[in-house]
């Protein structure tokens, strides 16, 4: 199988505090795998030094082949590789269909803004708003969705620019109980329609367990275990320091 990601010995400290030590994983071409772990192990760090939101101390991390820790959050996210966040990025005064136009990127320029938007790219605005379940919303100000509603709006907005790979941070946070399994679904759907590679964190075990083919546990800043969902489940690193231990 062809790995889309792989970290290597990747290390960011803020200060003298270590947030991540020593991080390696490697990601699969087209799969989902989950990443937990307990609050301030070292998540959100590891997805920031991956989209390049800061610079790594030291390691390598590798996307299709090529190394990321020199480039931008633009450079790195024209290459196919987009993150979504646990609050939302949304237009929250502009209409459904207008956050999906100017989230598409033509030219990545900032002239892109002023540019009239070619009728394909609203026709296929409209089909991914379908695909997710907003099209009768897409004229509506994104201000109004629910939360899950706009959840689902950012992830539109990501599959307009054709990622090969999404990272997630926290996909279900905040979402009506009774919306979950739909997200949940839809992100399936995502991975097998679009092959697109996911790369989600996640609290929620239930989510975890159902969606990912495999997990990582941080803890520390460190990688405490890896394996299938059924191996994290039953691992009793990851029990005593992740879901607590019953004694």
């Amino acid at each position: 199988m062809t790995k889309i990601l792989e970290v290597t010995d990747v290390s960011k400290a803020y200060g003298g505090v270590k947030a991540n030590e020593d991080i390696s994983l490697s990601i699969d071409q087209g799969s989902i795998v989950g990443l937990i772990g307990p609050n301030g192990s070292g998540k959100t760090t590891l997805f920031n030094s991956i989209v390049g939101a800061h610079p790594i101390d030291k390691g390598s991390i590798k996307f299709n082949n090529e190394e990321l820790s020199t480039l931008t959050v633009d450079q790195i996210s024209r290459r196919g590789l987009l993150r979504t966040f646990q609050q939302t990025k949304i237009y929250g005064q502009m209409t459904c269909m207008m956050n999906m136009k100017i989230s598409k990127k033509l030219t990545g320029k900032f002239s892109d803004m002023f540019q009239t938007i070619p009728k394909e790219v609203e026709e296929e605005a409209e089909q991914i708003l379908s695909f997710v379940g907003l099209y009768q919303k897409r004229n509506l100000r994104a201000g109004e969705l629910s939360f899950g509603q706009q959840k689902l709006l950012e992830l539109a907005m990501a599959l307009i620019n054709a990622p090969k790979m999404l990272i997630l941070d926290e996909p279900t946070a905040g979402i009506n109980p009774t919306l979950i399994n739909g997200i949940v679904d839809r992100l399936i759907k995502v991975n097998k329609k679009y092959n697109i590679t996911l790369f989600v964190i996640e609290h929620n075990m239930r989510v975890i367990m159902n969606l990912a083919q495999k997990i990582y546990c941080m803890a520390y800043g460190r990688i405490l275990a890896e394996g299938k969902p059924e191996e994290i489940k039953n691992d009793k690193k990851v029990i005593d320091a992740y879901l607590g231990a019953a004694h």
